[in-house]
């Protein structure tokens, strides 16, 4: 497959991730998301600014790029090259374009959210029953601790380990996997030290969150 298509995808994959849906349905109700609360565009920040509806809505829509991003690099893809053994490797390339591109958007001189709903989205075109076996995590582990971010960092623990060993086979999958997850725990670092700190915002509770 020549290097051209691989480039054209990558660029492709991260301008689809970069859209700031955050950002963008804020800014339609005249606010800027990144002054309030925790300053980021994603999905619990805008939950906890906009209300639950506007919540899920960006939270599904950065799910919907990271899953439209590897399906439609496999689609394109397949008209030109069907059957060509480096597919996988394109819709690997795919995935990790769209979370670099939510979480480095250049739209916002390239700072976005934390990725795990856009990752989320990669994962369920990618490796759909290890994204279970982390969303099982993250759910117990928000249940257990009432934090969503921690339930967040669990998930980016289980899911590199729930690729490894049921897809083992996928060797490149598997590193990008624990890449990603490193670089979701790394977004997370002002969440690990509020946590420390003990001012992390609890789900539920009424209260800003500290940048």
């Amino acid at each position: 497959m020549p290097v051209l298509v691989y480039i054209i995808v990558a660029v492709a994959a991260y301008l689809l991730g970069s859209i700031p849906t955050g950002f963008l349905v804020a800014k339609i109700k005249g606010i800027d998301i990144r002054s309030v609360g925790s300053g980021n565009i994603g999905a619990t920040n805008a939950m906890r600014v906009l209300g639950k509806p506007a919540g899920i809505f960006v939270l599904l829509m950065d799910a919907a790029k990271g899953f439209l991003a590897v399906y439609l690099a496999i689609m394109m893809a397949r008209r030109f090259y069907w059957n060509d053994p480096e597919l996988q490797t394109l819709q690997v390339i795919a995935g990790v374009g769209a979370v670099l591109g939510h979480n480095y958007t250049c739209w916002l001189k390239f700072k976005g959210g934390k990725g795990i709903a856009t990752t989320a989205g990669v994962y369920l075109a990618l490796a759909p029953w290890p994204l279970l076996v982390a969303f099982v995590v993250f759910i117990l582990a928000v249940l257990f601790t009432r934090y969503i971010s921690v339930g967040s960092i669990s998930a980016a623990v289980a899911l590199p380990f729930a690729v490894l060993i049921m897809q083992p086979k996928d060797l490149l999958l598997g590193i990008v996997t624990v890449v990603l997850g490193a670089l979701a725990i790394y977004k997370h670092k002002s969440n690990i030290k509020r946590l420390m700190a003990g001012t992390e915002n609890r789900l539920g509770k009424k209260r800003e969150a500290t940048k």
